[in-house]
């Protein structure tokens, strides 16, 4: 009974003893729990009741369990420091800033109520939980006006600061002025601009400044761009001004009417005579020149340079079958023929296009060539005497030209557009005799397959499409998420294969069988051609594939293990062509974007 009595005062005690320090205000607060019963049995220890409402996670309350009074954690007491203070004249310790804020701690917690108070994993979530736009607003506000809302709502009006300025402003923030401030303040950027008072302008001058149409609101409306700018009102030209006008329109003129005029088709003969002794034309193939095995090598040094281009060369193409003249198409709007096999030098310059010579291409026998330019025009030319046989145009630019291969049907002509459209010429007559039209980019290459059936067209537009000599509708259209521009195409020699240059800096082989599938097994890669439409070629036997790249080199690859075999530094600049010789098996010529054709034996 004594120990009954003893724990009856102690509980009274303890029970007496929280209700000191903010317990006491949490009473009055409304917080505070029923009074402790009287029995023993059915005495419980004091917890707190929730807080009120806010953005703050819950606080779990499971340790805020109080011990008995005068008890100690290891052997201390903890004074906890006061939250209203702002201030600390001393280095407080680990207890003291973690000590309970309300009431003491448990005797078996580390941090005792502290750690009950935790509701966030490093540490606690105070009330307030106030957005950073609101939080700049107040914070803006009170530096502006003196005042801002209180977000504890402590204050019976919720106003922290000056609350004269609160009714003088109507409660306003900095965001949200009322419309008489705005206008008051605009009224006094505008007088402060305007030394002159109303008083001073009579009504004619106040309508004048109010008249957009009149020179005064010119210079002083502030909506103008031309507000403080104008001077005066233009008025007649002065004599300088008149005869600059004059010397711009001739100027003008001249350029439209040099545009208009045509280029004069010529050519030069540079060799010591167009026909020899026995009355054969200078074109006439050697007959000597025969093909001595049919096995390729790939070269190995540079044995000759044909140096007559004043820009860069854009392509080359030697004659057909017998390879003993080098045509050459280049930037400086001129076409040149070379001899390969005999003095090296330039046998004949073309000229007529004013523009630079994009593509050219021969006929089947060589007496004649197509020529493709910027200048928007196609122009047949005959090789030996070098005129002008015929000239075809769209008003669209031209990227590729070829001739039908069939021997009856080299008298038409395909050109591949910058509008997207492949035209098919009857050269013979000059009319159009065709329009393929399908592709969603300019046409970069045309290429005869299937004992040329059919002819495989590449395009800016990222696809391959195959399509019937004669019927303008596509029969197999390739195009994969993959896939990357391919601006040069050529046919292996055995006719089963394609190989398309890919600006993602590969080879892609590709069958001309009925399904123009990819062969996945072979990919040429190392050089780089990106942004450039390196030609790419075989070796009459089919064992080499070669391309020039960006850096200036040539890059030779073995067909079947798609290996590099070897690579040549042949240009300063972009090795944009490269063609094997038909007859002399190790000899190859390159041209590049330094004006230079190189020959590699």
């Amino acid at each position: 009974m004594d120990l009954l009595a003893e724990y009856d005062d102690g509980s009274q005690d303890s029970a007496r003893e929280p209700m000191s320090g903010t317990l006491e205000e949490a009473s009055s607060s409304g917080r505070m729990s029923d009074s402790p019963p009287s029995s023993p049995e059915s005495a419980s220890p004091i917890r707190l009741m929730e807080l009120k409402k806010s953005a703050a996670p819950e606080i779990s309350d499971s340790l805020l369990l109080v011990r008995p009074a005068g008890a100690t954690v290891g052997g201390t007491t903890k004074k906890p420091i006061d939250p209203s203070q702002h201030k600390v004249n001393y280095n407080p310790t680990f207890e003291q800033l973690w000590a309970p804020i309300a009431g003491p701690a448990h005797p078996y917690a580390k941090d005792g109520m502290a750690q009950g108070l935790r509701n966030h994993k490093l540490g606690f979530v105070e009330d307030a939980a106030i957005a950073p736009f609101m939080f700049d607003e107040q914070y803006n506000t009170f530096h502006t006006y003196g005042y801002a809302a209180d977000p504890g709502g402590v204050t019976g009006n919720n106003i922290v600061g000056d609350a004269s300025a609160v009714h003088l402003n109507d409660g306003a923030s900095v965001y949200n002025l009322p419309q008489h401030e705005h206008r008051k303040r605009k009224l006094d950027k505008k007088r402060a601009r305007e030394p002159s008072a109303e008083g001073d302008l009579d009504e004619e001058e106040i309508e004048k400044r109010d008249n957009p149409a009149s020179e005064d609101w010119l210079l002083k409306n502030t909506k103008s761009p031309w507000s403080g700018k104008k001077e005066g009102l233009q008025g007649e030209l002065t004599e300088e001004q008149k005869k600059y006008a004059e010397e711009h329109a001739e100027k003008k003129g001249e350029k439209e009417k040099g545009e208009k005029v045509e280029t004069e088709d010529k050519s030069t003969f540079h060799g010591k005579e167009e026909v020899d002794y026995q009355g054969r034309s200078w074109i006439t193939p050697p007959k000597d020149v025969k093909a001595t095995n049919d096995h390729c090598y790939i070269p190995k040094r540079w044995v000759h340079t044909w140096s007559g281009h004043t820009k860069g060369v854009s392509a080359i193409r030697f004659f057909p079958k017998y390879g003993h003249l080098l045509l050459s198409a280049s930037m400086d709007t001129k076409v040149k023929i070379w001899d390969v096999h005999g003095s090296g030098k330039c046998m004949r310059t073309y000229m007529g296009h004013s523009k630079a010579v994009r593509d050219i291409s021969f006929n089947n026998d060589g007496s004649k060539f197509l020529t493709a330019s910027y200048d928007r025009k196609i122009k047949l030319w005959d090789t030996e005497t070098g005129k002008v046989v015929s000239s075809f145009s769209t008003g669209k630019i031209p990227y590729v030209v070829k001739f039908n291969p069939d021997e009856d049907k080299q008298n038409v002509l395909l050109a591949g557009m910058s509008d997207k459209k492949i035209v098919q010429w009857d050269m013979s007559t000059g009319d159009i005799t065709q329009e393929y039209d399908q592709h969603l980019g300019a046409v970069n290459t045309i290429t005869f397959v299937d004992n040329n059936r059919r002819f495989v067209t590449s395009s800016d537009d990222k696809s391959l499409r195959v399509w019937e000599f004669g019927i303008p509708v596509v029969i197999k259209y390739i195009s994969e998420p993959h896939m990357h521009s391919m601006p040069s195409i050529t046919v292996h020699p055995n006719t089963n294969w394609l190989a398309a240059q890919s600006l993602d800096n590969q080879i892609l082989i590709y069958s001309t069988r009925e399904r123009f599938r990819l062969n996945k097994k072979k990919r040429f890669a190392g050089h780089i051609v990106a942004g450039y439409a390196c030609q790419v070629n075989f070796s009459p036997d089919g064992r080499f594939i070669m391309s020039g790249d960006g850096e200036g080199r040539c890059w030779f690859w073995d067909w079947k293990t798609c290996k590099v075999f070897r690579t040549l530094k042949c240009h300063e600049g972009v090795c944009i062509g490269a063609e094997w010789h038909p007859l002399e098996q190790s000899k190859v010529a390159t041209c590049g974007w330094d004006g230079l054709i190189k020959y590699w034996d």
